[in-house]
């Protein structure tokens, strides 16, 4: 495949990174001889084929990272994937502390993207966890039951919605609050709005 012209927006975006600014410069440079498309989704430097995101590059604070789209599909000979966390169902991160790393993995790495771009080609799909299947904090089962309408809205949201509630209410660690945040998103929730909406 051709190399793929870089695309001016994602050039603005990482020549203003204050970190990983030569790992994700590397990074960038074997995503674009992959010859899918760079778009600039998220704040991130996107690569695409047929309008499908197939991986992206992304800094955190204590590493840069490659984000494969469906990397839970990817065959992982080298055990270097990475679940961001357990709620994660779809995507897999390889991390980078250093330019010698990526300079080190440069073949695996490629590998790895030509195998990512095989599983979109392929139209395989993650199968994701049912919405069902998610915990219910006992705190949202309480308010749900002392609130017949806060209830009927929870249940008329689309799952996605839900299931980003029911994450955000789990993931407190104390009871009071997991309390609080029901109480504070109840408001959107009647509205029919998502967590970030």
């Amino acid at each position: 495949m051709p190399n793929t012209p870089p695309n001016p927006k994602v050039s603005a975006v990482l020549g203003k990174a204050k970190t990983w600014r030569e790992e994700m410069s590397a990074l960038r440079s074997l995503a674009l001889a992959s010859g899918l498309s760079e778009e600039l989704k998220w704040g991130q430097a996107c690569y695409v084929l047929d309008g499908k995101n197939v991986f992206l590059i992304h800094g955190f604070k204590e590493y840069c990272a490659l984000l494969f789209m469906k990397g839970a599909l990817m065959k992982d000979p080298k055990g270097i994937l990475i679940q961001q966390t357990e709620n994660v169902q779809s995507g897999r991160q390889i991390r980078f502390t250093s330019l010698g790393q990526i300079v080190k993995m440069k073949p695996v790495l490629k590998a790895y993207l030509r195998e990512a771009i095989a599983v979109e080609k392929s139209g395989a799909k993650v199968q994701k966890k049912d919405t069902a299947e998610y915990k219910v904090p006992d705190e949202l089962k309480k308010a749900l039951a002392a609130k017949p309408a806060w209830k009927k809205a929870f249940e008329a949201l689309t799952p996605g919605r839900q299931r980003g509630y029911l994450l955000h209410f789990a993931s407190a660690k104390q009871s009071a609050t997991r309390e609080a945040r029901i109480e504070k998103c109840m408001p959107k929730i009647l509205k029919g709005k998502g967590m970030l909406e």
